[in-house]
Order: C-alpha cells, then structure tokens, then sequence
C-alpha cells in the first residue's frame, strides 16, 4: 500500500485548476456533471482513505476492541507514519462525519421550513408570497417542485423578465439541480479541497438554469435584463433561507455570458485543447483516486484478515 494510501487525500488539489477552466470554457450543463461527479467521486476516496488509517490509528489504542493481532508490526508495516498518520485520521474522520451530518440535518430543515411557510397557499406551480422582500427561488418536492417567488421580485420585473424568471426556475426544479449542489456541498464537507468544485458547480448551476431559459424564451438579452434587475433589487434583501438549494451566483460574469453567443453544445471536448486537456486530467485523477482507494481497501482488508483471529 505505502504512500500511495494519501494520494486520494491530496488529490483534489487539482480540482482548483479544473475547476476554474471548466467553468468557463464548458457548456454549463457538461460542467455540472463533470463537477459533481469529481467532487463526489474524490470525497468518497479520501473518505475511504480516512477510514483505512483510522483502523491503524484505533487499533494503537490501549483498551480497543478490536483484535490484537491488527497493531501487530506487520499490519501497522502497510501504513507508513503509521503512529502519526492513524491517530490523526481518527478525529479527522469524526470531522467529516460531523460536518457531513450538519450539513444534510440544514438541508432537510431548511426544506421543512420552507414548505411549512407555503402551507395554507393553492397548490400550484407558482406560488406568490405577499412579501415586502424581493426574491424567488425553486423549491423540490413532490413531483415536481414548486416555484416560489414574492409580490416584490414579481412587481419589479416586466412581463417578458418574468417569464425568463419562471423559465429559470423551471430548469432549476426539472434538472434537480438542488441534488448536484448537495452532492457537491458534501464532498466539501469530506474534503476541504474540494471547495473550489462546490462554488463552480454553484455557478455552472445558475449557468444551466440561465442558458435553458433563453432557449426557452427566445432572447438571451431579456434573460440577463432579467437576472440584472432581481439582482439590482434585491442587493439589500438578505439571502434567503433557501439559497442552500441555488445560491445566485456571478451576477455580472452571468450577464456577461448571456450577452455572449451561445456555447457549443457539444458532448466530450477534445483533447486537443485546453478544456479538453483539463477534462481528461479530472477523469484520469478522478479514477487514479479511485484505483488507489481501491486498491489499498483491498490490501488493507487482506492483512486485517490475516490478522484476526478465528
């Protein structure tokens, strides 16, 4: 096993550089797949990796329960630094466990809440909050979500900037976007250099959201009136409650990418260029991770049985 037991620990640093390039030179929609399957992908290998050194970490303990025979030398000999290493992965673990629980027990209570705030309302796609605040959001459940948005976001905006708004919203709900912002918001929690992913996949959500809408609407320059006039009327509003479902994102950079053409819609990029070149390094650090991880669960799990008695 040897050192490569950390290499799916330290391998999401080169998230930062992939993330940045996807956000940009991909097709929003690609981006978020690609994203969220790295981040999730990555967490769940230095997790994996975690619990390996926590076995060697807890079996070092005086008064544990597991078998002796697993802080033999031999067993302790398949982790280098196996002393510092395996003691730290313990509260490391309770960490990331910890962080991962908080950050699932918010979501579902910010869910309750919002629902329980819609009670008493027609249960209709839309439903319009008699609010002072401006704002609006997608809020999952049941078959198909829900829209949500106040008498203040709606009365500021024109007929053809609300229709985008509905339109960008829908997306939200029909892509499930909520489920790639959790995917990435957890392996954040699992590693802290994976942050660079969930802040992109943030942004290439609203990204997807918004390019869906033009094509929907027809016109991408009433898509960026729109989302530039929520945003202008809102700066003061505080960020709701269910902005864990779909933060807003870069409102200038998204603008800007709406009064651009279009993206490319194509699938896979090519090697061959920049994007495709940093596409391919996350597919081939992602399943690096993954072979690593896997590989050193197996040996692990060979030794541990060698280890036990019958």
């Amino acid at each position: 096993m040897g050192v490569f037991v950390f290499l799916p620990l330290v391998l999401p640093l080169t998230a930062w550089p992939i993330a940045r390039l996807a956000e940009q030179r991909l097709h929003p929609r690609i981006a978020t797949r690609l994203l969220t399957g790295v981040a999730g992908v990555m967490a769940l290998c230095s997790t994996v990796c975690l619990g390996l050194l926590m076995v060697v970490g807890t079996a070092q303990l005086p008064g544990n329960p597991l078998p002796d025979g697993w802080s033999d030398p031999e067993v302790r000999e398949a982790v280098p630094y196996d002393e510092v290493a395996g003691k730290a992965a313990i509260p490391a673990l309770l960490a990331v466990a910890v962080l991962c629980g908080r950050a699932l027990w918010r979501h579902a209570q910010v869910r309750r809440r919002a629902h329980r705030a819609l009670a008493g309302l027609p249960a209709t796609e839309v439903a319009i909050l008699p609010d002072g605040e401006p704002y609006a959001y997608a809020l999952p459940g049941g078959t198909r979500g829900r829209i949500v948005v106040t008498t203040a976001l709606l009365s500021a905006l024109r007929p053809a900037e609300r229709r985008a708004l509905f339109a960008h919203e829908r997306v939200h709900l029909a892509a499930r976007h909520h489920r790639f912002l959790l995917v990435a918001q957890l392996a954040a929690c699992a590693n802290p250099f994976l942050r660079p992913l969930r802040t992109a996949v943030v942004y290439t959500t609203e990204r997807w959201a918004d390019e869906e809408a033009a094509r929907v609407v027809g016109d991408r320059h009433t898509v960026a009136r729109a989302i530039a006039r929520a945003a202008l009327v809102s700066r003061r509003t505080p960020v709701p409650a269910l902005a864990g479902f779909a933060l807003p994102g870069p409102v200038p950079r998204r603008v800007a990418a709406l009064l651009a053409p279009a993206p490319g819609g194509r699938g896979w990029p090519s090697m061959f260029t920049a994007v495709g070149m940093a596409a391919w390094a996350a597919a081939a650090g992602t399943a690096l991770s993954a072979l690593s991880s896997a590989n050193s669960a197996v040996t692990m799990i060979v030794i541990l049985r060698a280890a036990t008695p019958l």
